[in-house]
């Protein structure tokens, strides 16, 4: 094969796929822009504030050094949603629940079916499961949102460095000369015969 055809078809085989990671760098854009709005607005919906700086909320030292930072801040991103609901929600539940699993409750519940307080405290722990588990569901997906612009940076980058190499390989095309064999040696030896 001709060294200046064969350089040609990896020149231009470099050049599309400099186009097609623009492509997937602009989708995953998108995909991280769509994912990170639709976290905020749905989080910024339900109206949760963390404890205001110097509540005695903030004081545990089981939620301080993961809410401090947060102190008074509406909750609406992944970070935040995933310390509130590990962090503040999680904990409060321990304490209240004397790190028994709702599962656990509920059965202890089912077993005396005339406690009330034991009811109340099933029907607490699992509003307050399911609200954890919502928000560290908006963490998960706003993760992900981050992975797809960390993904997107990666694309921008190679085709970027893609279209540098195919930029040097148009140029490199001219200084090859017309005649030149991509294996010399392979090109010229005679058939082999048995």
């Amino acid at each position: 094969m001709r060294r200046k055809t064969f350089d040609a078809l990896l020149t231009s085989a470099g050049l599309v796929l400099a186009i097609v990671m623009v492509a997937a760098g602009a989708m995953l854009l998108w995909a991280h822009s769509f994912v990170d709005s639709q976290v905020h607005d749905q989080l910024a919906a339900q109206q949760i504030y963390f404890p205001k700086a110097g509540s005695e909320s903030l004081n545990d030292p089981a939620v301080k050094p993961y809410l401090s930072q947060y102190a008074g801040q509406q909750l609406v991103n992944g970070a935040q949603a995933e310390a509130y609901a590990n962090h503040y929600i999680a904990v409060h539940i321990n304490e209240m629940a004397g790190g028994k699993t709702y599962a656990q409750l509920s059965a202890q519940s089912l077993a005396n079916p005339n406690d009330t307080k034991l009811a109340g405290q099933v029907q607490t722990v699992f509003r307050g499961e399911t609200l954890r588990g919502l928000l560290l569901n908006a963490y998960a997906f706003w993760k992900m949102g981050q992975i797809a612009l960390i993904a997107a940076i990666a694309a921008f980058t190679a085709a970027g460095l893609l279209l540098i190499l195919s930029v040097l390989g148009y140029a490199h095309l001219r200084t090859v000369p017309a005649n030149a064999e991509v294996m010399p040696k392979l090109a010229g030896a005679a058939p082999h015969t048995a």
